[in-house]
């Protein structure tokens, strides 16, 4: 069995974590494959137990790899999204970060989950992605982004005017600092933070938010994920910021933009005790009130 190692890199003191990881994955016969430039990070300050590989692309991953898992945080998550593209190989998050929505399997969780990546004894949550079309080349190989898409002015310029369609249809003009449409994985992220509403995973939907909207009657809206979303955006500056998840590009108002549910998805592991609901309670402290 093969398992891919994919992280932005480490700390010293996760060191003993990582160790105690490749331990694991050690005792059951399983072999790691490292994301290269990880790799070069700390091959020289880890002894390695048994058989080992690396890979520089998706196009290194064949489909002996069992699955690819992320450490770090929710970031790191989204960055694993980009290296796993269309192959359907499920990706666990461990995480060494802060929140940890995604990423959302403790350090000292380590051993039961590499029990249930060997005995197969885990869930698969299929998560939709959203997908750019734009009339010249962007974002390279991944068009696609597993919790958002936005528009947003550049630093400190003015706000900006996002006409915005559905299927076609004018649905409204936005005068905002900017525009976010979310996935239902999306929607605890970036779009919460701007007073997006949270929807379950599985809803078949998008969130179109604002980012300080300068009417107070504009709210959030949930859409349909099987619509096609348009944009023509005017402002005073030349450029404003294209963004999938963390990464971005600077376009000009004359680009056509469009977001769509991406044709593939991917699946994250879930171990069975873990749920939707138990990770909101947990790490978004919903419901909390110390009275009870």
């Amino acid at each position: 069995m093969k398992i891919a190692i994919y992280s932005r890199g480490m700390e010293n003191n996760q060191l003993q974590d990582f160790n105690l990881l490749l331990d694991e994955l050690a005792s059951h016969g399983a072999e790691p494959v490292f994301f290269q430039d990880f790799f070069n990070q700390f091959y020289s300050a880890i002894d390695i137990p048994g058989k080992y590989s690396t890979f520089n692309s998706d196009d290194d991953l064949d489909p002996t790899i069992e699955c690819m898992i992320s450490l770090g945080g929710d970031g790191t998550m989204l960055d694993t999204v980009t290296h796993v593209k269309d192959s359907g190989i499920p990706v666990l998050g461990i995480n060494y970060g802060r929140l940890g929505f995604l990423a959302n399997m403790g350090r000292e969780e380590i051993h039961s989950a590499m029990d249930a990546i060997v005995n197969r004894n885990y869930v698969l949550d299929k998560r939709t992605l959203i997908h750019l079309d734009a009339n010249i080349p962007l974002f390279g190989e991944t068009p696609y982004a597993l919790n958002e898409f936005s528009l947003h002015k550049k630093d400190t310029s003015p706000m900006i005017k996002i006409h915005t369609y559905i299927n076609g249809e004018f649905l409204n003009t936005y005068w905002a600092d900017g525009l976010i449409v979310a996935t239902p994985t999306g929607s605890t992220g970036y779009s919460l933070s701007c007073n997006g509403p949270v929807v379950f995973p599985d809803s078949g939907s998008f969130v179109i938010t604002p980012v300080a909207p300068h009417n107070l009657n504009i709210r959030p809206i949930v859409v349909p994920d099987n619509t096609i979303v348009s944009f023509e955006v005017e402002g005073r500056t030349d450029g404003f910021l294209c963004t999938l998840d963390s990464r971005r590009e600077i376009v000009t108002k004359e680009i056509q933009l469009a977001v769509k549910k991406e044709a593939f998805g991917v699946n994250l592991i879930r171990l069975n005790e873990n749920n939707f609901l138990q990770t909101l309670r947990n790490k978004l402290s919903w419901g909390l009130d110390k009275r009870n």
